[in-house]
């Protein structure tokens, strides 16, 4: 081999250790890194485990536990903690309290934070009068309505007790009970208004009309030729599914609609299930509206219930004419059956004085015999009449405005027989 060879020879082989021994070095430098990097680790590992089990002792040794047992164990226990005080802003538990007082009597109401009545609770409400004297009244039916009377009148506190699981929204609601009814509109009257679904219909919905029962088979089924009135019909639940447009196309220019009745037998008050359907198919269909009501009231503070309960149900459409009380029998065994001519006007007359009070036009609706024999008629002379009697003409003596002549019409749009009118008057 020649000199030239040898010497090319010898620097790869020096090149190549080179090359080993740098590769040799990085690895260890490497390995070097990695291995601080885990004693750091460690290191703080330790200190933390050190920290957290002098934290751990401390509480061991401040609180009496044992530190060998898992200190944390309280919070796998679901009834460790207390539970949470329930937001104040939740509407389901927040109770308020809705008081009203017509004459002598006071009616406490029950609400949540939605202003729905609350049932199926043993509530109890205090009333403390002016002196500070303190008396209590529970809510036996659980119906979220308690009724109180007689109450003296004067100023009064009214609170409701705690009770389990709700808050109180307020402490005492001041109230003042009348010595005589102002005939004013009972605002939280919604309260008392029950649906069929909560009645017994059979039992608490038996008007029977006098008038159809002295009729003397006279009477047209038809429209009467009479230029100057206006032709009008009245429904209510009886009456069922009506087509408003075919009625308005047979030549109907009012309606008077039948909004709720009193129970004759528990006294409750009751939307009738097709009013609101009818008085809005009725004023779409372009006729012109009234309402009535069919009374059995015994008192003038029920009589003012009614007409709060009308004027309620009424308030979001436009009457054209009044808004009646329909006083007639319930088959002899109604609540009201048996009134005396004194206390049956005075029924009437309460009603329409909240009716007018509260800016509507107010009526009475009875039978001829009625008027003549049941209700002193001098006393309702200010208010609109509507007359039954069911004959070819009729032959009261007194005014009236409307003449409802038969019970027996045939209108297209309506299935079922309806009763006829007559309005003489210009509303």
């Amino acid at each position: 081999m020649d000199s030239r060879l040898k010497r090319q020879v010898i620097a790869v082989a020096v090149l190549m250790v080179v090359l080993v021994a740098a590769m040799v070095v990085a690895a260890n430098y490497i390995q070097k890194q990695r291995s601080s990097g885990a004693d750091e680790a460690a290191e703080a590992e330790d200190v933390q485990n050190a920290e957290s089990g002098g934290s751990v002792t401390k509480a061991a040794n401040e609180y009496g536990l044992d530190p060998d047992r898992d200190p944390y164990a309280f919070l796998k226990d679901d009834e460790f903690f207390d539970p949470l005080a329930p937001e104040r802003s939740d509407p389901d538990i927040t109770l308020s309290l809705l008081v009203s007082s017509v004459e002598k009597d006071m009616r406490v109401n029950v609400v949540n934070g939605r202003g729905e009545l609350i049932k199926d609770q043993p509530f109890t409400v205090t009333l403390k009068d002016a002196d500070g004297t303190e008396h209590n009244y529970k809510d036996v039916d659980k119906d979220g309505s308690i009724y109180i009377a007689p109450v003296e009148p004067g100023d009064y506190e009214v609170s409701l007790n705690e009770t389990e699981g709700y808050i109180l929204a307020e402490e005492a609601i001041p109230v003042s009970v009348k010595e005589q009814i102002d005939y004013t509109v009972i605002d939280d009257i919604s309260f008392m208004i029950k649906s069929v679904d909560e009645i017994n219909e059979a039992e608490e919905d038996t008007a029977i009309n006098d008038a159809e029962l002295n009729a003397d088979g006279t009477e047209s089924n038809r429209r009467l030729d009479d230029e100057d009135a206006l032709f009008g019909i009245d429904v209510s639940k009886w009456n069922k599914e009506i087509d408003w447009e075919s009625v308005k196309a047979a030549g109907v220019d009012f309606v008077i609609i039948r909004c709720g009745y009193r129970g004759s037998k528990t006294g409750a008050l009751v939307e009738d299930p097709y009013f609101k359907k009818n008085v809005e198919g009725a004023e779409a269909a372009g006729l012109k509206v009234g309402i009535y009501f069919f009374t059995q009231a015994t008192t003038e503070i029920e009589a003012v219930e009614e007409a709060s309960m009308a004027l309620m149900l009424c308030r979001n459409y436009k009457l054209a004419l009044p808004i009646f009380i329909d006083t007639e029998g319930a088959g002899g065994n109604g609540r009201a059956d048996g009134l005396g001519v004194e206390t049956r006007t005075a029924v009437c007359e309460a009603f329409c004085r909240t009716i007018d009070n509260s800016g509507f036009n107010a009526g009475v609706y009875a039978s001829k015999n009625w008027f003549t024999n049941n209700l002193s008629t001098e006393n309702l002379s200010d208010y609109t009449i509507w007359l039954a009697q069911y004959s070819r003409a009729a032959t009261y003596d007194g005014r009236y405005d409307l003449w409802q002549y038969t019970s027996a019409g045939t209108i297209d749009g309506i299935e079922t027989r309806v009763d006829l009118n007559m309005c003489y008057r210009d509303f």
